[in-house]
This record gives structure tokens, C-alpha cells and sequence, in this order.
């Protein structure tokens, strides 16, 4: 099946908006988080927005980055699975509470945040919050416009 987009991607017709795009994506992934760990939680919110595009790439990425099929095939269902580091869970933990905001009275409960607090630092958690919240942003345009995933991998 081949999905067309409503219209061309909207950062091809804002272009100025590439520059916000790139400075979101490098303060996120200079703060210390593992860049796998963040793919991990793009990937997460990806699956839940359904977001083809944002799904496919990550997916990619992650593999050409030396990612192991168990991880990324067990992404969906991470609790029942043991490939997951501490860490990592919490991250996808609140990478989750942060994206199903409507979902609860209490979006983001104080557990998920206190877990995810262990493993990180202000400065990392702001980073994981931060990519969520961009995640987000590019599942709702691309889900919104019907952006196609590439098809030229």
C-alpha cells in the first residue's frame, strides 16, 4: 500500500523550522543519556502514536547503530521481557506516561518519576523529557500530514 502524504513535509515547507528541529536534537543528545536509550524512547512513542515514519527510521537507525533484533522486536512489550537494562525501563516507563498525558488524572505519577530519578540526572532527565516532547512533536506532524515512511532504505 502506498500512503500519500496531504501535503509535502511541513519542515520542507518551513524550512527555517530545521534549525529549531536540529538544536532540540543536539541539546537532547548532549546531556549524557546513552544514545541508545533515547533512540529507545523515540521508538516507544513512535509505537504508540503510530507513527510509521518515526517507527521505520528508528527502527533502522537502531539496527545500523548495532542494536540487537531481540531489543528492537521486544521494544513494544518491554515489561514482559528481559533485554532491558534498570535504566533503560524507566526511561520507557516515562517516555510512556509523558506521551499518554490524556490516559490518567495523574499523567506523569510520582513512581514512574522517582524510578526514572535513580538512573538519571537532572540534566539527563531533562534530556529524556525533552526527546520525548520532540518525538512527540514529529509523530503528531508526520501522523497529521500522513507522511509516508521512506522507501528508498
Amino acid at each position: 500500500m502506498t500512503i500519500e502524504p496531504r501535503i509535502v513535509n511541513p519542515a520542507g515547507l518551513l524550512p527555517e523550522s530545521i534549525k529549531a528541529i536540529n538544536l532540540l536534537h543536539k541539546a537532547a543528545h548532549s546531556a549524557g543519556v546513552p544514545g541508545n536509550t533515547l533512540e529507545l524512547v523515540h521508538l516507544r512513542a513512535s509505537q504508540i502514536n503510530g507513527c510509521g515514519p518515526c517507527v521505520d527510521a528508528g527502527a533502522r537507525g537502531m539496527r545500523k547503530a548495532g542494536e540487537t533484533d531481540e531489543r528492537l522486536f521486544a521494544v513494544a512489550a518491554w515489561r514482559e521481557t528481559p533485554y532491558f537494562t534498570d535504566a533503560e525501563r524507566a526511561a520507557l516507563a516515562l517516555a510512556e506516561a509523558a506521551t499518554r498525558l490524556a490516559d490518567r488524572a495523574d499523567a506523569v505519577p510520582d513512581d514512574i518519576w522517582a524510578e526514572a530519578a535513580r538512573h538519571f540526572n537532572e540534566k539527563e532527565l531533562a534530556a529524556i523529557v525533552l526527546w520525548v516532547a520532540t518525538t512527540n512533536f514529529f509523530n503528531r506532524i508526520n501522523v497529521t500530514t500522513r507522511q509516508p515512511a521512506p522507501q528508498d532504505w
